[in-house]
């Protein structure tokens, strides 16, 4: 899977935030144009004991979610956690990751934000942008917004809104389960994002794309450390 960066990553923290700002009005919230025939699922895995990263990306056939191709990676983290710049530590390894895929995804389910966040521009929509594909945000948590909590069946909703604005869906994947925070990464639309995660997740909580992802990054990264 090809892709070209658009700008650094080594910035300062005003840098970053100018590029935020940029790359937040290249994000496009439209209609899917083309059949889903490949999800791809990305995560990370971080190690406390060497600060190493384990990235993991698989892709499954759609709707049946059978699994054609898992890659991963893994490296020294290059950059600190800072709230809101959560894409300029986990974009880099992500994408070293992508670029070695064989399949091309139809759309990309990222465990993090889409347009849910403060500057428009979380880790799904700033991989979406540099990909060039159709990306979800599937957070686990609320990253910013309000929200009324939705009912106990699996696909109630209710909208996340920030300053007015609805920024995603909080939705139910699972009975009597947390929900999920889903908002549009880049070149879709909210509507579909939705439908797409309810399509993926299957008895679990988190969509099959995702939960793939977290296991295979996890095993990579117990795999390393008992090597050390």
């Amino acid at each position: 899977m090809k892709y070209q960066d658009i700008h650094p990553w080594a910035v300062s923290y005003s840098e970053a935030l100018l590029i935020q700002k940029k790359l937040s009005r290249m994000v496009e919230s439209k209609p899917l144009d083309q059949p889903v025939n490949f999800v791809a699922g990305a995560d990370i895995s971080f190690s406390k004991a060497d600060n190493r990263l384990f990235t993991a990306v698989v892709v499954l056939t759609f709707p049946d979610l059978q699994k054609v191709e898992e890659v991963w990676t893994q490296g020294e983290a290059t950059s600190p956690y800072v709230p809101g710049l959560l894409s300029f530590r986990e974009a880099p390894p992500l994408l070293a990751a992508f670029a070695q895929l064989q399949h091309d995804p139809d759309v990309i389910l990222i465990d993090g934000q889409g347009i849910a966040h403060p500057r428009r521009l979380g880790l799904a929509s700033h991989l979406g942008v540099i990909l060039g594909r159709p990306t979800i945000g599937c957070a686990k948590s609320r990253l910013t917004g309000e929200y009324s909590s939705p009912g106990e069946q699996k696909g109630d909703r209710s909208l996340l809104q920030h300053e007015g604005k609805t920024i995603g869906m909080v939705l139910r994947t699972r009975r009597k389960t947390k929900p999920i925070f889903v908002s549009i990464g880049h070149m879709i639309d909210l509507e579909m994002a939705v439908s797409i995660v309810l399509a993926c997740t299957r008895i679990y909580r988190l969509p099959e794309t995702n939960r793939q992802a977290h296991i295979l990054a996890n095993r990579i990264r117990v795999e390393a450390l008992a090597k050390l």
